[in-house]
Order: structure tokens, then C-alpha cells, then sequence
């Protein structure tokens, strides 16, 4: 696996980050870059998101199909893939190679794949986009910058977020299913 994923990180991702870093670098993202990159850290404003819906009853299923899916992401991606992959940062990637990358945030201290910033919102994004449309697109977008921003800020690999992508949307997918499950159950049991 370590043969693969460095194979893919000189032919594919590194290429892709040293793009991003020699035509999009600039003073503006270099300031907003590692604040839309907080919005992500330990999932927390998503999983703030997934309480406050909760407490809404227009919004409760939502919110308890983020909740579930982020319980999910961190389940599979923090507990189990993190460690069971064990890829390095490309920073440090780079390191071992003899490039020095200027960081504009702290170093990160767990493995790069896959991206727990980018499965969280995804996750959050995809259960908020399936049930309530314009709220949905705007924390779509969210997501998106949030991803963008860990591959501008060189601490994940593109395959880590595009990886991340799918998983987040998957499992958001699954805990609105199960969501919904319970929720047509409880409903049948309150109509007897």
C-alpha cells in the first residue's frame, strides 16, 4: 500500500499541489485559506450545525442525519482508516525528498488519508443538500472551500480529499437512509 500511495503522490498528486501552490498562491487565499481550513477542524462546526438542527423541528432529521453520518466519518475515517493507512503528510512527503514546504498553518500530528476535514463536511453538506435545497448549496460550497483549502495549505494530497469526497457523501447518504427508516417507524408506531 505505502508503494502505491507513493507512486501516486509523485505521479499524480504532488504535481497537482505544486500547481495549485505556483499559480493560485497569493496574499488574499494565503489569509483566508486557513480560516475557511478552521470551519473543518475536529468537525466541530458541523457537528455544531448537526445539534443546532436538532433542537429545530424543521430541521431534526437533518440534523440527526449529519450527526450520524459525522459519527460514522469519525468511526471509519479517524479510528480506522488514519491509522490503518498511515500515510504521511505530503509536506513531509516532500521533506524526504529534500524540498522544504513553507506552511501557513501548524503541522498536523495524525496521518494524511483520508481527510477528516473534507469527510466531515461532505457529510454535513451531502445531509444538509438532500433534505432543505438553498441551505444545502450554500454548505455545499462550504465544503468545497473547506477541501480546497487543505490541498492549498499542503497538509492532504488531492486523492486523500477526492477519497474523502465520496466517502463523505456516501455515508451521509446511508445515515439519511437510516434516518429515514426510523423515522417512517416511529411514525407507524405513533398512527396505531
Amino acid at each position: 500500500m505505502t508503494n502505491l500511495l507513493n507512486t501516486l503522490a509523485v505521479s499524480f498528486d504532488l504535481p497537482i499541489l505544486d500547481w495549485i501552490q505556483n499559480t493560485m498562491q497569493c496574499g488574499f487565499l494565503d489569509t483566508i485559506m486557513p480560516l475557511i481550513t478552521v470551519l473543518g477542524d475536529g468537525g466541530a462546526f458541523w457537528i455544531a450545525c448537526a445539534v443546532l438542527m436538532m433542537l429545530l423541528k424543521k430541521y431534526r432529521k437533518t440534523g440527526f442525519s449529519a450527526g450520524l453520518a459525522l459519527i460514522f466519518g469519525l468511526l471509519i475515517c479517524n479510528i480506522f482508516l488514519k491509522p490503518t493507512v498511515a500515510r504521511i503528510r505530503p509536506y513531509d512527503f516532500q521533506k524526504q525528498m529534500g524540498v522544504i514546504i513553507n506552511l501557513l498553518i501548524e503541522k498536523e500530528h495524525s496521518f494524511s488519508f483520508p481527510s477528516g476535514h473534507t469527510i466531515a463536511s461532505f457529510e454535513a453538506a451531502t445531509a444538509i443538500l438532500l433534505r432543505h435545497k438553498k441551505l444545502g448549496i450554500a454548505a455545499m460550497i462550504l465544503a468545497i472551500l473547506i477541501a480546497f483549502s487543505r490541498m492549498y495549505l499542503y497538509v492532504h494530497y488531492p486523492t486523500d480529499v477526492i477519497v474523502s469526497v465520496f466517502l463523505g457523501i456516501g455515508l451521509a447518504l446511508l445515515a439519511s437512509w437510516i434516518v429515514n427508516q426510523v423515522s417512517a417507524i416511529i411514525e407507524a408506531k405513533k398512527a396505531k
